[in-house]
């Protein structure tokens, strides 16, 4: 390894603790966009600059600039809101934004289309109702997710308390956030009396992901983050303490093998109150261990993979003074959510709401904000955004359980018919993301809809099986721990990947590559009629294809890429 630091390193040793020029980029009205630098910084206040790539070429013969717009990720750990805080950022999204919200793979709302001179009109209205953005981009600690089922509220309960807490002990402390956006006193002297006692001065080499699960759920998909939490309970419900993983992560590169998505190994056990401390011990190794020349290379996982999981553990134990115990039994049985009423431990009622791909907007037939608007109006429990970008209207009383149902049911944001619907996710790829090779969220429907005609032809359209793209292989989407994965490697074309595991515990292996359209359909056909005609009781799609021969078992970190292709290109009738 080099010793020559990354870009991203000297931004931020200069950067004064976030600060860059931000605050005199936001006044220059020549342009819509900010400094190439603070581009990087300003990802820290939960900002990411876009542009609308539909635009560019009109734009670009033109002799105009790009339509520069901001999109603001909020930081809401455990992805619980208020009623008045969903108001509030529908409230927004109208105003300043392109008129619709987007829940997010990271239990968030993304408010896309904010031009530079909205930004700190914008981020006062987030922060009025104790919402903020920091830390929800960059190379921090960013959302912390957990289980969001409220119908087992004990065990939610100590998730969600968990989450905040360490989402709490892990946000930066560094004033800028409110000196460049709340117009906040500055601390006299300067940057010298700001301490950042977790992060130090450069924060990490790369962004860091935690989740708490509650199983038999595994809805936050936990072996695909830096660090996770998995709920241990007694036998009368009661949480008594945490296994924790470490090492997940779901991004690479086309064509760079050294790059791979990777599943977290199993640290141990621990008590509740260890688990904060093991949270910044974890981050603070690191923060000092991690890969600060090559940021392809820079996440935990390559840091466990580099350094050992022995080696590893006992530094994270000596750090924060704790001793793994030995893991506890526990199991998983899948990574969707649960649609549809429950009932919860104290007697509430819940509604599990399905919103494709996220995207909340009023298009057609679909009113769907304005029906999320009346109902926040009239609700007074809350709202729960889960990590498969759907909604959960929590704690409804009986007397309006009739009015939120019919009202969600009008909008359509009841749960589909079709299993593969009800279990996919897309990331939001074109227009918007600089990243995006190929479309994403705009497109999968219209695939679900050609695969759901060859279902129905098999007799598997309520089948569930679990379908994920992304426009890009970093992997926003996790597609790599999809019972069908796609991701793009081009307009129009994409990587098939076959083979994960339902509940979320094996990567999947590459397929075929670089197909289109009618190639993933041809491709799914013959495979979906063996499924119906071969499965074993119980089996899910995604153990069958390897079973059957379709694609070899993947095995960890660099083993995905061994073994790669199609195992078996027919079937027999």
């Amino acid at each position: 390894m080099t010793d020559e630091l990354s870009r991203n390193e000297h931004i931020k040793q200069a950067s004064q603790f976030l600060r860059g020029t931000l605050a005199e980029g936001l006044t220059d009205s020549s342009t819509g966009a900010i400094a190439e630098d603070d581009q990087q910084l300003v990802k820290f206040h939960g900002m990411y600059m876009q542009d609308d790539r539909d635009l560019r070429p009109e734009r670009t013969r033109k002799k105009m600039e790009k339509a520069f717009s901001f999109m603001i990720r909020v930081r809401m750990p455990g992805g619980v809101v208020t009623p008045q805080q969903w108001l509030a950022l529908d409230h927004i999204a109208r105003t300043y934004g392109n008129g619709t919200m987007r829940l997010t793979t990271r239990q968030t709302v993304q408010l896309h289309g904010i031009i530079k001179s909205n930004l700190k009109a914008m981020m006062r209205e987030i922060d009025a109702v104790l919402l903020d953005s920091i830390a929800a981009c960059g190379d921090v600690n960013r959302n912390v997710m957990c289980n969001p089922n409220p119908s087992e509220s004990r065990a939610h309960a100590a998730a969600i308390e968990l989450a905040r807490a360490i989402s709490a002990h892990l946000t930066p402390r560094t004033p800028a956030y409110r000196e460049i956006w709340l117009d906040g006193e500055k601390i006299a002297g300067g940057e010298e009396e700001v301490v950042e006692p977790i992060y130090g001065k450069t924060y990490l080499p790369r962004k860091f992901k935690i989740v708490v699960a509650v199983p038999p759920s595994n809805d936050v998909d936990i072996f695909a983050h830096d660090l996770g939490y998995i709920a241990i309970r007694d036998g009368a419900g009661e949480v008594v303490g945490w296994n924790v993983t470490a090492g997940g992560g779901m991004g690479m590169t086309h064509g760079e093998p050294e790059t791979y998505p990777r599943t977290a190994d199993m640290l141990g056990f621990i008590g509740t109150a260890d688990a904060v401390k093991v949270a910044e011990a974890v981050v603070t190794v690191q923060r000092d261990w991690g890969n600060r020349a090559n940021r392809k290379h820079a996440r935990l996982k390559y840091t466990i993979e580099d350094r050992g999981l022995d080696a590893f553990r006992a530094e994270v134990e000596r750090r924060a003074g704790v001793t793994f115990g030995a893991a506890r039994p526990f199991t998983f049985t899948s990574t969707g959510d649960r649609y549809g009423w429950t009932h919860g431990d104290n007697g509430s009622s819940h509604l599990t709401l399905f919103v494709e791909n996220g995207r909340i907007h009023d298009v057609g037939g679909k009113q769907q904000m304005s029906a999320l608007r009346r109902i926040a109006e009239l609700h007074d429990g809350d709202f729960r955004v889960t990590a498969n970008q759907n909604l959960i209207i929590a704690n409804v009383p009986a007397d309006k359980q009739t009015e939120i149902h019919w009202i969600a049911k009008e909008a359509g944001l009841l749960a589909p018919w079709s299993g593969l619907r009800r279990n996919a996710m897309a990331c939001v790829a074109l227009p918007t993301c600089g990243l995006a090779l190929a479309e994403s969220e705009r497109y999968l429907p219209s695939l679900i809809d050609a695969l759901d005609g060859s279902l129905a032809a098999h007799g598997l359209s309520s089948d569930d099986i679990v379908i994920r793209m992304t426009g890009c292989p970093n992997g926003c989407a996790r597609p790599y721990l999809a019972e069908i994965g796609l991701v793009g490697r081009g307009p129009g074309r994409y990587n098939l990947y076959l083979g994960a595991a339902f509940d979320g515990s094996r990567l999947s292996k590459l397929y075929l590559p670089d197909v289109d359209h009618d190639g993933i359909v041809a491709a799914l056909d013959p495979i979906f009629k063996a499924y119906a005609a071969g499965r074993e009781k119980g089996e899910r799609f995604g153990d069958f294809t390897i079973r059957a021969g379709f694609v070899a078992k993947t095995g960890n970190g660099a083993d995905f890429h061994a073994n790669t292709g199609a195992l078996k290109q027919t079937v027999a009738a």
